[in-house]
C-alpha cells in the first residue's frame, strides 16, 4: 500500500456530538442545532459551510441571529469546536510509523472552523496536519462532499496512484460504499475500536 487516506472525525479524532449540541443549545441558546448536527453528514447551513457554499462568517452570523444577545463569533467557534473530543495517543504513534513506509492523506467533510480546531488539536499531539499529512482534502476547500463520486474521483486523480495502491478509511458505511463504487478501495472503521488492528489486516 502506497497511500492511506483517513477520514478525520470519527476515525482519527473522536467526536462528541452531545457536547457540541449542549454548547449551542444550553450555552448560546441556539436550539436549531439539533436539526443541523449529524455524525457523518451535517444538515442545513452547517452542511452548506462544509460544502463551501457559505463562509464561516455567514455561519457565525446565522447562529448569532438565533442565539442569546451578546453571543460572539468566538462563542460560536468554541461551541462548534466542541464536536471534536480528543485524539487517542496510539493513533498519533500509528500515523508516525505509517508515514515512514507510505504516504498518508486526510479526506474529510469539514468546515473552516472545525478544521482550525482540529489543526490545533493535532499540533498539541505532536503531529502537524499541514505538513505531516501528504495532503488534506477538506470538503469546504474542494467544494464537494462525501459521498459524492466527484469528490473521490478528484482525490484519486490528485494522488495519481493506481487504485490498488490506495486505501480509504471512514466511519460511515455510506461513505465507504460510495468510495468503493467510485473505484477507491475503502474500509469501514467502527469508532472506539482499535484502528491499528483494523489496518494491520490490510497492510500485512
Amino acid at each position: 500500500m502506497k497511500a492511506l487516506i483517513f477520514d478525520m472525525g470519527g476515525v482519527l479524532i473522536d467526536l462528541d456530538m452531545d457536547a457540541c449540541r449542549n454548547a449551542f443549545r444550553d450555552g448560546l441558546g441556539f436550539t436549531e442545532i439539533d436539526a443541523l448536527l449529524d455524525p457523518c453528514h451535517q444538515k442545513g447551513i452547517i452542511g452548506e459551510m462544509e460544502e463551501g457554499l457559505v463562509t464561516a462568517d455567514e455561519f457565525r452570523d446565522y447562529v448569532i441571529a438565533g442565539s442569546r444577545p451578546g453571543t460572539s463569533y468566538e462563542d460560536v467557534d468554541a461551541a462548534l469546536s466542541k464536536i471534536l473530543s480528543h485524539i487517542a495517543p496510539y493513533k498519533i504513534d500509528m500515523l508516525r510509523r505509517l508515514s515512514q513506509t507510505c504516504d498518508i492523506y486526510m479526506l474529510s467533510n469539514n468546515n473552516p472552523i472545525a478544521a482550525k480546531a482540529a489543526s490545533e488539536m493535532f499540533s498539541k499531539a505532536g503531529f502537524t496536519m499541514e505538513s505531516d499529512f501528504r495532503k488534506c482534502y477538506l470538503s469546504y476547500e474542494m467544494k464537494a462532499l462525501k459521498p459524492s463520486e466527484a469528490f473521490y474521483k478528484a482525490v484519486m486523480a490528485d494522488i495519481g496512484l493506481p487504485a490498488s495502491e490506495m486505501l480509504f478509511i471512514d466511519d460511515s458505511r455510506n461513505n465507504v460504499e460510495a468510495a468503493v463504487a467510485s473505484g477507491l478501495p475503502a474500509i469501514w472503521y467502527e469508532p472506539g475500536t482499535d484502528l491499528e488492528q483494523l489496518l494491520s489486516g490490510y497492510l500485512d
